[in-house]
């Protein structure tokens, strides 16, 4: 489809062992090249907020005495009390919660209370719909819980969150501040890959592409960014070809905001489906090498986007933290990323949340390596991490040898 054609993967790559020939590759160091002025002149030290967090206890009560516990939570029974009361209740002491807002499908926004599950499993989530008063509101000492009714396939229950202190949100130190801030820099915040008049569909590129005036390109590019490809299964590549050639047509007609966030989207398979089955993960490819061949911090780049924030600019992009792992295994700074993921986890100047997040980076990376050896000592690198993170994570920490899995 592209001429010189070296192998087959997911998609075709060519002599220089890239999805992007090199006519791309050269239009878009040029790009990046001009681009480096701009990188010195960006915001580099704005203020980013940890997101809302707080330390906080979980019950669970199921067929016994659920209606009067209800009644009891309403009339705000302290912590003690209750669990003087309802002995057969379930009780996680001391859990890191965090509390956001989002919108639903339905453009509803929520506000989601969730906790942290530190090892296998779900953490538990109530959700409310969003208001100012709640979301502000001081929380100290009070509870947030839902009811269940039974039903025929579920029994009477009650779960609730309690919070021993507010929730609080701390700047987030320089070093990673200025991450993020050379991610949204090099990402480009002002602009999105798709237009906002985007609608469901297909559009099928022109074979003969490439052949096309400057002009045509430019209005086969806005004609595919006006379209939102849904895969109909996981093994529907569809979302990520129509990426492919937004890349391909933005690098070609110098655009290099909509390439890098097509780009970006391939690497985090950031892509709606019907379904998607953890079977077809495997064939699709991160191609973190196209990007360290461009004149850009990857390093940077892809820790700016892993750390998350409460007062994330407006398109900023954030990278998913298990395709991230899988892209750092592909890298050739792989040793870098080590030792910088390594020190987040350790690091005291940043707040719990993103130090956990550190961490499920640190395994995803290590899980998708190939060399058992190498995952072990890993591991040990990575428990002598969490050996530094407060004794409520660490103690609940369970990291596997890679002989039990």
């Amino acid at each position: 489809m592209f001429g010189e054609i070296f192998s087959q993967t997911e998609f075709e790559t060519h002599k220089n062992g890239l999805i992007y020939p090199d006519a791309t590759m050269s239009k878009l160091g040029k790009i990046v090249d001009s681009l480096n002025l701009k990188f010195k002149t960006c915001e580099l030290n704005k203020v980013f907020y940890a997101n809302s967090q707080t330390i906080g206890h979980i019950i669970t009560l199921e067929n016994t005495d659920c209606k009067e516990a209800r009644k009891d939570l309403d009339n705000n029974i302290s912590f003690e009390d209750f669990i003087k009361k309802y002995p057969a209740a379930k009780v996680k002491k001391e859990v890191l919660l965090l509390k956001f807002k989002f919108e639903d499908y339905n453009e509803n926004e929520i506000i989601s209370f969730s906790e942290i599950e530190l090892n296998d499993g779900y953490g538990l989530k109530i959700q409310r719909p969003y208001k100012d008063n709640l979301f502000n509101k001081a929380v100290k000492n009070t509870w947030l819980y839902d009811y269940y009714e039974k039903t025929s396939y579920s029994k009477e229950s009650v779960t609730a969150f309690y919070f021993p202190e507010n929730f609080s949100s701390i700047p987030i130190h320089d070093n990673y501040a200025k991450l993020i801030g050379y991610a949204d820099c090099l990402i480009d915040t002002t602009s999105t890959k798709l237009l906002k008049e985007a609608k469901q569909g297909w559009f099928k590129t022109p074979e003969n592409w490439q052949n096309l005036s400057d002009k045509k390109k430019a209005n086969l590019l806005k004609e595919l960014r006006s379209k939102i490809v849904i895969g109909g299964c996981s093994m529907d590549d569809s979302p990520r070809i129509h990426a492919m050639y937004i890349a391909l047509l933005s690098a070609e007609t110098t655009n290099w905001e909509v390439f890098l966030k097509s780009h970006l989207d391939i690497m985090n398979d950031r892509f709606e489906r019907v379904s998607d089955g953890s079977y077809a993960y495997g064939r699709r490819k991160t191609y973190i090498k196209e990007l360290e061949e461009l004149n850009i911090n990857v390093v940077n780049l892809l820790l700016g986007i892993s750390l998350r924030m409460e007062n994330p600019t407006k398109n900023h992009y954030y990278g998913n933290i298990s395709r991230l792992g899988r892209a750092i295994t592909e890298s050739k700074d792989k040793k870098v990323f080590e030792e910088a993921i390594l020190a987040m986890i350790e690091d005291n100047n940043l707040d719990d949340y993103n130090r956990v997040s550190a961490y499920f980076l640190y395994l995803s990376y290590n899980n998708h390596l190939e060399d058992q050896t190498e995952q072990q000592n890993n591991l040990d690198k990575v428990s002598k991490a969490v050996a530094k993170l407060p004794d409520y994570l660490k103690t609940k920490i369970k990291i596997k040898d890679i002989k039990t899995r």
